[in-house]
């Protein structure tokens, strides 16, 4: 058994566009959804528009969990050709693993500095007018 992937032109993954026999694109990995299609949760409709083309935008704009993630290995049936290749930047997979902001250490010192300073002039105000100093 050869470990090579397959290679599919989108030629070919274009002739699977129907009920029948659904491909299509993810990432430039063509996956067969053929028997996915009655448990979509989104129905059927949704694969179908898809069908022979790339989805990468549309499998992304909808923000699938981890698990419908997963799921795609069980529909995995090879590559689009190197010819045929997605190449947007757009479509690559969306991180779902959330980050911290990062800390910028001038904004953080002026979160102390300002209102402090801003005290310490109110300070100054309320003390000359109580004390009739002008």
């Amino acid at each position: 058994m050869s470990s090579e992937k397959k290679q599919f032109a989108l030629l070919e993954v274009a002739k699977h566009n129907s009920s029948s026999s659904c491909w299509t694109v993810i990432h430039n990995k063509v996956y067969d959804v053929t028997k996915f299609l009655n448990e979509h949760p989104g129905g059927e409709e949704v694969l179908l528009e898809q069908a022979g083309k790339f989805s990468t935008g549309a499998f992304e704009d909808v923000g699938h969990s981890t698990d419908a993630r997963d799921m795609l290995k069980d529909y995995y049936i090879g590559d689009v050709v190197e010819a045929d290749r997605e190449n947007d930047k757009s479509s690559e997979p969306i991180k779902t693993t959330p980050t911290a902001p990062e800390s910028d250490s001038s904004s953080s010192l002026m979160g102390y500095v300002l209102p402090a300073v801003a005290v310490v002039i109110i300070g100054i105000i309320v003390y000359r007018f109580l004390t009739g100093n002008q």
